[in-house]
């Protein structure tokens, strides 16, 4: 069984993409050959229906389905799984199922409403209580997406409260700072320590790292550069760690693009052999011929960048 996601957490976490046929059905055998793409390069851990999984597209049984496809195929790694939702009965349904699964925690993201810290807190209290006391919980900071900014010492009150916030996935931009606040924070009797790990495709992840954050909950198409580059921040190697990150920056850049890198994301794996289409669920981005053979192009030139020598554990 995979251990519960906890305040001493680290690595990457690899945000899972959720495949579909090109009519617009979950790919199950896609999303099998996913778990083992991601497997095969050294996740620590994978998280499950987050907004880059698609998973406001899906029906309450598709999510249930991917949580047993995914489960089922990841063996002893930690799986976190996105339970957002506008119901909290549905919040608290779908995070009672996954634990019931075998899920290592749940994800959760300030619910819509005025951007109002009191009304932000209590939401979480709510959330907690919902959920049981035995649910280690990953409080999702992703302002952008949001439009909800949560400061770090709100951040702190619930991680101090709430003994099941026991992970932040770190996604405010600029962000560097709060990192540093947080663990600044730490050094006071009686804190807690948070499991900090970051987003935003990892474009920052050197930096997180040297903040003090510890790893990655992104979904980069090559996971191995998280993996790698966390590996090597871990055994005290910091300059080689932002060589080797330096090298996919490019593409990772490319990958960011608001809307549309999805869709980028989403071709790549395809082109590596991670899932058989690179559709999105509607609305969602589609690549045209121009926007394929740029990415082609990206990679390519990365494969060329990775035939020097690289810094390896």
């Amino acid at each position: 069984m995979a251990q519960l996601i906890n305040r001493q957490s680290r690595g990457v976490y690899i945000i899972a993409a959720t495949p579909f046929t090109d009519q617009g059905a979950v790919d199950h055998e896609s999303l099998r050959r996913l778990v083992d793409f991601y497997i095969s390069h050294g996740v620590s851990g994978l998280t499950i229906l987050g907004m880059m999984g698609e998973a406001n597209k899906m029906t309450g049984e598709e999510r249930r389905a991917v949580i047993d496809t995914v489960l089922a195929r990841s063996g002893d790694l930690p799986v976190v799984v996105g339970v957002s939702d506008p119901g909290m009965a549905n919040l608290a349904e779908l995070s009672r199922y996954s634990m019931d699964k075998g899920a290592s925690g749940v994800m959760v993201t300030p619910a819509a409403g005025p951007a109002r810290e009191d009304r932000i807190e209590a939401y979480f209290h709510d959330v907690c209580a919902a959920i049981g006391t035995d649910v280690p919980v990953c409080l999702q900071d992703f302002p952008l997406a949001t439009g909800l900014p949560i400061s770090s010492a709100l951040i702190r009150r619930l991680s101090q409260a709430c003994d099941q916030i026991v992970m932040l996935k770190h996604e405010d931009w600029p962000g560097l700072a709060k990192i540093s606040r947080l663990r600044g924070d730490e050094t006071a009797a009686g804190t807690k320590r948070l499991s900090i790990l970051t987003g935003n495709g990892g474009l920052y992840l050197p930096q997180e790292l040297q903040r003090g954050a510890d790893g990655a909950m992104t979904g980069f198409a090559y996971p191995e550069a998280l993996v790698q580059t966390v590996a090597l921040h871990e055994a005290g190697r910091r300059e080689e760690a932002e060589d080797l990150f330096d090298r996919y920056l490019p593409i990772l850049r490319h990958e960011q693009q608001p809307g549309f890198g999805l869709g980028v994301r989403k071709y790549i794996l395809m082109r590596r052999g991670a899932i058989a289409s690179a559709a999105t669920r509607a609305p969602g981005p589609k690549m045209s011929p121009t926007d394929m053979a740029e990415a082609d192009r990206l990679m390519a030139r990365l494969a060329r960048a990775l035939q020097g020598d690289l810094p390896r554990l």
